[in-house]
């Protein structure tokens, strides 16, 4: 018989390790608005992310209205079915599902949408974006709040048109769109597989 998962270690007591262990992609939220200096303490945690040459190639959008991101949700959405209608690809159905169902938002009504952008192309810049993404939502997690990576959003958010409303310049990318709040309830365990070692020489 497995033991059952030990609780979340209280915010002053959880090291790194536990909020890496404690981390979960939440998909449920509360209406609560994140409050904004806790997103600032979220950023200053995302710039201290590992960065090839020093370059720091990220930026960041924060969205808080509802409108903004109910019409992004709908946005979204509509791109996916577009992009599924017609595929035979496994998964291809469940997603257009997704797509049309009209009560499901892409967001999972988190009050709080983080964009990480990168500044400008080059080799390294989306992997430096995605070490900044991890120490935000592990930053979040010892914070007692949710995150979740919204894949599904990233070709919406870099059309022209949402890129002007959301004064992100032509040049740059849309790398990681990461919603932010409070869970609704308690996210299980995940299980991994151990680490797969090809060598150890």
């Amino acid at each position: 018989m497995s033991e059952a998962p030990s609780p979340a270690p209280s915010q002053a007591a959880m090291t790194a390790i536990d909020a890496i262990d404690h981390r979960r992609s939440v998909r449920d939220y509360m209406s609560q608005r994140v409050d904004p200096a806790l997103i600032h303490t979220l950023l200053e945690a995302a710039v201290r992310a590992p960065t090839a040459m020093d370059q720091e190639p990220w930026c960041f959008v924060v969205i808080q209205d509802q409108s903004a991101l109910d019409r992004l949700s709908n946005t979204t959405k509509a791109k996916l079915h577009e992009e599924v209608k017609d595929s035979k690809a496994p998964g291809a159905k469940h997603l257009l599902h997704v797509a049309d169902n009209p009560q499901f938002h892409v967001f999972y009504n988190a009050s709080t949408l983080i964009l990480i952008c990168g500044k400008f192309t080059g080799p390294f810049v989306e992997a430096d974006c995605w070490l900044a993404a991890e120490n935000l939502m592990l930053a979040a997690c010892a914070n007692e709040l949710g995150t979740c990576v919204i894949g599904f959003a990233v070709e919406a958010l870099n059309t022209p048109e949402w890129k002007a409303e959301l004064k992100i310049p032509e040049a740059m990318t849309v790398i990681a769109p990461i919603i932010v709040g409070v869970p609704a309830r308690e996210s299980p365990p995940t299980p991994r597989k151990p680490p797969e070692i090809l060598l150890w020489k």
